[in-house]
């Protein structure tokens, strides 16, 4: 770095210290002290706003360089930006209506808590009313369970790696199953809420189609009764940490099964749909119209996907 450099640095450093320190900086005596013209401290103002812009959408703070005419220097202004905008609420609300994830006796005090979160009456307002109708119409899903502070206690035997004890409702005979569980993860997919665990003291070969499986099985949340965290705890090593963001990539609407690879044939029309389902496609070859993509997918939930779609299907090896 030449000596231009050095000084330039060393002259915003300086000037971004004592903004942040509550102090006016004028530009005539900056221009003096480090013998620039004042067009020079003006752009290193302009260089210190970039960059408080930058830092602004990572920390939420809104720091601002403004001119003070009352005493003809510049000052550095902070406001914390703690609300949402209304488009942001608006966005909000309709994802958590849409998903149909809640009672309405626990979805609707959170959205109203959201909307109040708002410090701009008339914002607050517009959104109350674009959201309205979903709201009066909001059908609840069929289970009518609460399930936050289920949600609550799972999440925390999670972090202290506790184990727990379940009776879980079966899907196919609704029949009540008890099962000393590893929890490693909470997810959520297509309207419910879901839980990762590891099985303790059973017999694979009996009960699992793959018993070699060496991934979490997948409970739905709402089926779960009877719960109790123990007083009991288990270890994972760094390195075999289960991680909810990678599981999630590879499984489709929460079918568990072996992890495999899977190339499809695809027309250009669902290319787009394909790609946004499976965070894993590699697309490896294109002629013409027709697409092929590789998948990686936990299980067979791929399949129920497929059924639904006209345009892809399975390649062969």
């Amino acid at each position: 770095m030449d000596k231009s450099s050095d000084a330039k640095s060393e002259r915003i450093l300086s000037i971004y210290s004592r903004l942040r320190q509550g102090k006016v900086i004028y530009k005539a005596e900056e221009s003096l002290h480090f013998d620039v013209a004042q067009r020079t401290i003006q752009r290193d103002i302009a260089d210190i706003q970039c960059f408080l812009n930058n830092q602004n959408s990572e920390t939420g703070e809104i720091q601002e360089i403004v001119f003070d005419r009352q005493s003809g220097g510049y000052r550095l202004e902070t406001k914390l930006q703690n609300c949402l905008t209304g488009s942001e609420l608006l966005a909000v609300c309709k994802v958590l209506l849409e998903s149909r994830s809640l009672v309405k006796e626990e979805m609707f005090p959170i959205i109203n808590k959201l909307i109040n979160t708002c410090s701009d009456e008339k914002q607050k307002k517009l959104v109350k009313e674009y959201i309205g109708n979903e709201m009066h119409h909001y059908i609840e899903l069929q289970h009518h369970e609460n399930l936050l502070n289920k949600l609550w206690i799972l999440e925390g035997a999670i972090k202290k790696q506790s184990y727990i004890e379940v009776e879980y409702q079966r899907v196919n005979n609704k029949k009540l199953v008890k099962r000393r569980l590893k929890p490693v993860g909470i997810m959520f997919s297509e309207f419910y809420f879901y839980l990762t665990a590891y099985i303790e003291d059973i017999d694979k070969e009996e009960h699992f189609s793959n018993p070699n499986d060496s991934f979490p099985t997948i409970y739905r949340v709402d089926r779960i009764e009877n719960m109790q965290v123990l007083d009991e705890h288990f270890i994972v090593p760094y390195a075999e940490r289960f991680e909810e963001g990678e599981f999630r990539k590879r499984v489709q609407f929460m079918y568990g099964g072996r992890l495999q690879k899977v190339k499809l044939k695809c027309k250009q029309s669902i290319v787009e749909a394909v790609l946004d389902r499976f965070p894993t496609a590699e697309i490896t070859k294109r002629e013409g119209e027709e697409w092929e993509i590789k998948v990686e997918v936990f299980g067979d939930g791929i399949d129920m996907w497929l059924k639904g779609q006209k345009g892809v299907e399975v390649k062969s090896e």
